[in-house]
């Protein structure tokens, strides 16, 4: 089967390409032919994140294993497009070049059968130039988070207090 997906930079401007690539195809053949739809060289880091119907994001899909010893970590070269994107759940999100943050929005549009004399993948449609640079992302605090409030307890905090 032939995956038909639009991929969007998280930019102001509208700059997409639509993407035809076979569902054998894994998730590190997916992410070469957005680099190079894109115009990037391909060789930077790069994550796919799982995430929910309003884009939150959640599990990472990593190009490399950069963990240590027991990571459970999930790799692009490990998963197909056909096992990670589905009706019940059409959406990634693709970070390309960990110090630029290239974001892209993945989104399944259309599963079908594949054409004879047709050489996949293939960019069936491309709109917008890439800007020279990504754009500037604003990350907000926690708006709950009562910044005044003194901490009584490090139990919840994701470190130990006595490290050293």
């Amino acid at each position: 089967m032939i995956y038909k997906i639009r991929v969007i930079l998280d930019a102001e401007e509208d700059i997409f390409r639509d993407i035809a690539i076979e569902g054998q195809n894994n998730l590190e053949d997916f992410h070469n032919t957005i680099t190079q739809a894109f115009g990037f060289l391909g060789n930077e880091m790069a994550s796919f994140y799982t995430c929910d119907e309003r884009w939150n994001q959640d599990e990472e899909i990593a190009l490399f294993d950069l963990g240590e010893g027991d990571s459970s970590i999930r790799l692009m070269n490990e998963i197909l497009i056909e096992d990670q994107l589905t009706e019940d759940s059409p959406k990634l999100i693709y970070v390309y070049d960990f110090l630029s943050m290239w974001t892209f929005f993945v989104e399944l549009a259309d599963v079908e059968e594949r054409q004879n004399g047709v050489t996949y993948p293939l960019v069936l449609f491309s709109f917008g130039e890439l800007p020279d640079a990504p754009t500037e992302k604003k990350f907000e605090a926690d708006p709950t988070f009562n910044f005044e409030e003194p901490l009584d307890s490090y139990e919840d905090l994701d470190f130990d207090e006595n490290w050293n």
